[in-house]
C-alpha cells in the first residue's frame, strides 16, 4: 500500500481556456444523455442571450454571454446568477409599479429604464453567487465577455438550442 496519495489539480475554466468535456458511456446509448460545456455555449453566443444548458421539470439554467450593458429585465420569481468567468456588476432596482405578472415564468425585458428606487450594485467575480429578488429589477454590466450560469424557471426569453450544443 502506498503511503502518497495521487495529486490533483484544479483548473477553473474560462472563454479563453475550456476543454470540452465528455461522458463515458457503458453498455447504453450515448444519446441518452445530455452533455453541453457553458464556455462552449457562451463562447458562440450573442450578449445577453440566455441559452439552456439544463433542465429539471420548469427550472433551467441559463448560459449568458455578459458582455457590454444588458437591458433592464423584471423577474417574478427569485433567480440566481453565478459567475463563472470574468467580473459583472448587477444593478438591483425596485421598480414603482408590479412589470411583470407574479404567476409568470422567467425573466421579462424591461422597456427603458424603470421608475423606483436603486437598492445597490453587486461586483460579482468568478465563483460569486448573486440573488436577483423576485419582483425587482436587475440588468448586468461588463467589461470584457464575461459568462454568468442564470438559474431561473424556464420563460419566453429561454432558447433552446439542444441540438447544437449537446454532444451526440
Amino acid at each position: 500500500m502506498s503511503d502518497t496519495a495521487p495529486q490533483y489539480t484544479t483548473v477553473f475554466a474560462s472563454l479563453e481556456n475550456f476543454e470540452k468535456g465528455g461522458v463515458d458511456v457503458i453498455n447504453d446509448d450515448p444519446k441518452n444523455y445530455v452533455f453541453s460545456n457553458v464556455f462552449e455555449v457562451a463562447s458562440h453566443a450573442k450578449p445577453y442571450e440566455k441559452i439552456a444548458v439544463a433542465k429539471n421539470m420548469q427550472y433551467v439554467l441559463e448560459a449568458i454571454r455578459a458582455e457590454g450593458t444588458s437591458e433592464w429585465r423584471a423577474t417574478p420569481h427569485d433567480e440566481f446568477a453565478l459567475v463563472l468567468d470574468g467580473e459583472v456588476t448587477i444593478e438591483l432596482f425596485d421598480p414603482d409599479e408590479t412589470l411583470v405578472d407574479p404567476e409568470a415564468s422567467g425573466s421579462v425585458a424591461v422597456d427603458g429604464d424603470p421608475a423606483g428606487k436603486p437598492m445597490g450594485q453587486v461586483v460579482a467575480g468568478q465563483g460569486h453567487m448573486t440573488m436577483l429578488p423576485a419582483g425587482r429589477c436587475y440588468r448586468f454590466t461588463s467589461d470584457r465577455p464575461s459568462v454568468i450560469l442564470l438559474q431561473t424557471i424556464d420563460g419566453p426569453d429561454t432558447q433552446h438550442r439542444w441540438a447544437d450544443i449537446c454532444l451526440s
